[in-house]
């Protein structure tokens, strides 16, 4: 099982979760999230004054997969999250040792 974590920009987050579902993912846990990489934010003009914006909002989506299915979600983020501009997010994959299902008590894959 893997963790898949994917930092996405706010507008894509609907895209993202129809593509993940098309592919039979079941649950997202939907965070938001301000930061910034190499785009290192913006500058804003507010009543006259400019000023620095350094974090950005985001989206941070946690999916628990089957080993099986890690590329395929991958592929589907990469697809419906892509805009083509500086910011399109990351995506980080980690293993998962173990998910537990608190309401039936279901371990591994069958809890996912």
């Amino acid at each position: 099982m893997k963790l898949v974590t994917a930092i996405i920009k706010p507008f894509k987050m609907d895209d993202v979760r129809a593509a993940l579902s098309e592919i039979g993912v079941q649950g997202i846990t939907a965070t938001e999230v301000k930061g910034f990489g190499r785009q290192r934010g913006h500058t804003e003009l507010y009543r006259g004054a400019e000023y620095v914006v350094d974090f950005l909002p985001k989206v941070k989506l946690e999916i628990a997969v089957g080993d099986d299915q890690v590329d395929t979600a991958i592929d589907a983020i990469v697809k419906s999250a892509n805009t083509g501009k500086i910011g399109d997010g990351k995506i980080f994959v980690s293993p998962l040792e173990q998910v537990i299902r608190i309401r039936t008590g279901e371990t591994g894959e069958e809890a996912i």
